[in-house]
């Protein structure tokens, strides 16, 4: 096996802690030629796709990538900012606020962005991080929720990076924090703030990233991991079951998916009479294709369409500051026994320590 260059080792070197931030990913521009190579990447996971990789590159490369990138630039074009894609937006305010929050702990701790697929992805920021002398390094996914398809798919790309790497860093990895109560917290903070200011709905639906449904019997817990969030979310809100709905979005292909699917579910609601719903997404962190796009603009006209009357999206966590300190807080959990704080706190930890031990004295 190769190894990749890397920085000479240098002896009595410092630690220095980052945490890498990952998101699935995204691609460069909302153009047909960015999105087949970010779709090629993707969608070549064994990962994402289960199907024999032989058979499954035949049909990627010899009909989805010719024709899906132009139709799926076209949905990007509808969401894109003028800083950027919406995901990469988000998370990379996230990561500028967690760094501050992390500081303000006194944790000395750098933070970087990377993707699973696309830019900047894992093994170009890890080799900066080794460049730059880090030893040690957290992944944080930005998904709650456990799955093969995305968390696992993170952790192949580490590994991979690892496979080719000398000097490996200690690696730590958070798996999932579905049930975390500061995430919980935060996600009951931005619907209460919501019916505050429009009032609340006949009923909520839950939006979840679905999965093909054989990877629930094939032993994979993101089915339960949502229904748990979706189950301590309504608890929070005081909803009964019959006030609100978890739903799963985006199936593609023709095999089964977790069910309920979000849009014939709103088309359902629409048809019996729900005058007005309103639909989050509480497994995207950040605002995306699939929530602005899919759910805000494709679901509502569904559900409207239907013969519902008001349709209101409740945005993801985003910048939401009760979202961050959750995320500081968890981070701050599973950094517990690297040393990342700060001089200054140390010396006034030791200073605090001689005060108390002489006025011990004196008394």
């Amino acid at each position: 096996m190769a190894f990749s260059t890397e920085p000479p080792y240098s002896h009595g070197q410092p630690p220095r802690t980052a945490v890498l931030y990952c998101n699935l990913g995204t691609p460069d521009e909302p153009t047909a030629p960015a999105l087949r190579r970010y779709l090629a990447q993707f969608l070549g996971d064994s990962r994402v796709v289960e199907i024999p990789k032989p058979v499954w590159m035949l049909i990627l490369h010899g009909i989805i990538l010719r024709t899906r990138p132009a139709k799926s630039a076209a949905k990007y074009a509808s969401v894109w900012t003028p800083e950027g894609s919406p995901l990469m937006v988000w998370t990379r305010k996230q990561a500028a606020l967690l760094k501050g929050f992390l500081g303000e702990q006194g944790h000395q701790v750098d933070v970087r962005v990377a993707m699973t697929y696309g830019n900047p992805g894992v093994a170009q920021v890890l080799d900066q991080l080794k460049a730059e002398g880090f030893t040690r390094v957290l992944v944080l996914p930005a998904y709650p929720q456990y799955s093969g398809t995305t968390t696992a798919a993170l952790f192949d790309a580490i590994y991979h990076w690892a496979q080719r790497t000398r000097n490996v860093p200690e690696l730590r990895f958070v798996n999932r924090y579905h049930d975390d109560p500061g995430y919980i917290g935060a996600l009951a903070a931005t619907v209460r703030r919501h019916w505050q200011a429009h009032g609340q709905p006949d009923h909520l639906v839950m939006s979840f990233h679905g999965v093909p449904e054989r990877t629930l019997h094939l032993g994979d817990p993101y089915h339960c991991e949502c229904h748990k969030t979706g189950r301590l979310l309504a608890e929070h809100l005081c909803l009964s079951r019959q006030q609100y709905t978890v739903t799963f979005q985006s199936r593609f292909g023709k095999a089964k998916w977790l069910e309920p699917y979000t849009e014939p579910t709103l088309i359902a609601l629409g048809k019996a009479g729900t005058r007005r719903v309103d639909v989050m997404c509480p497994g995207f962190t950040s605002d995306c294709l699939e929530t602005l796009e899919e759910i805000n603009m494709e679901a509502r006209e569904a559900f409207l369409h239907a013969g519902g009357a008001e349709f209101h999206y409740i945005p993801c966590l985003n910048d939401d500051l009760g979202w961050v300190r959750a995320l500081t807080t968890l981070a701050e959990q599973h950094l517990s026994g690297w040393p990342t704080r700060t001089a200054p706190d140390a010396a006034a930890l030791a200073a605090s320590k001689q005060a108390a031990l002489a006025l011990g004295a004196r008394q």
